[in-house]
């Protein structure tokens, strides 16, 4: 199997990281490559003739993020090795990054598949594993939306935002915001308002076929960012919407780790654990 290493080129733990990982697959003659921005530092060319079967991506959740758009785009599993605060994606720590990649190469892992959100602005699509998220951004008022799920009116919001997230997504930002946890085995989607101006707007979650739309709405003049996954993507204008839904595509997702998903909250999302 041919891996691909991606890792932040300007973060020195990642290319230390990623210079060990590429010195234990060398010496086992294995065939890999790096991502452009990584290969000149780690010492091997961004292409060795073949396209990659595995990613191995070395970073935080952001790092995790970014290699799974290139995990769907080419249809090949992901490992992440955490090397950030949470590394609530990631599925192996840096001391064990070795054993982890002896079990790669044995086949010693299982696949788990994430679902992915389609977000839809204009003709732009775009693919979201945890969430999609509008904010006023540097707007200095609440921004107006009117939510819709299936066509049907569902509530008008005055808030800093909304936020859309997976399964996956609802331990990331929407969390933060007072969203409820899923476990990733649930086909939904929660939406959860930002700083909503009023005691009645809570968190909801639809079924995984519903098609959910935001339109940007008021009296006067306003924009509103989309951010996809924490990367923003474009500006709203008052009158515009987007369109989410579920994706017909995954994210694959390499699991070593024995460990059920609450057990893994309490691990990764406890202030004692730290």
């Amino acid at each position: 199997m041919r891996y691909r290493l991606i890792a932040p080129a300007d973060k020195t733990a990642a290319v230390e990281t990623a210079r060990r990982t590429a010195a234990w697959l060398a010496e086992r003659g294995i065939p890999f490559s790096c991502e452009a921005p990584l290969a000149a530092l780690v010492g091997r060319g961004d292409d060795d003739g073949g396209a990659p079967e595995l990613l191995i991506a070395l970073g935080g959740d952001g790092t995790v993020l970014r290699a799974a758009q290139e995990a769907v785009r080419l249809d090949v599993p992901l490992l992440g090795v955490n090397l950030g605060n949470t590394g609530f994606l990631a599925e192996v720590e840096p001391e064990a990054l070795e054993t982890a990649l002896a079990r790669l190469t044995a086949g010693d892992w299982r696949e788990e598949r994430r679902s992915l959100l389609e977000v839809s602005l204009n003709d732009q699509r775009y693919l979201a594993l945890n969430d999609a998220v509008l904010t006023r951004g540097g707007y200095a008022r609440l921004i107006r939306l009117t939510i819709s799920v299936d066509g049907s009116w569902a509530e008008d919001y005055r808030a800093d935002g909304l936020i859309v997230a997976t399964p996956t997504g609802s331990t990331g930002y929407s969390l933060s915001a007072g969203g409820p946890i899923i476990t990733p085995g649930v086909d939904g989607m929660v939406v959860t308002p930002i700083c909503a101006h009023s005691l009645q707007h809570r968190p909801f979650v639809v079924p995984g076929g519903s098609e959910i739309t935001l339109t940007l709405r008021g009296g006067e003049p306003m924009e509103a960012s989309l951010q996809i996954d924490g990367q923003g993507k474009a500006t709203l204008t008052q009158g515009g919407r987007i369109v989410i839904r579920k994706s017909g595509r995954a994210v694959r997702l390499v699991r070593m780790r024995e460990i059920g998903f609450f057990d893994l909250v309490h691990q990764k999302l406890t202030e004692w654990s730290r």
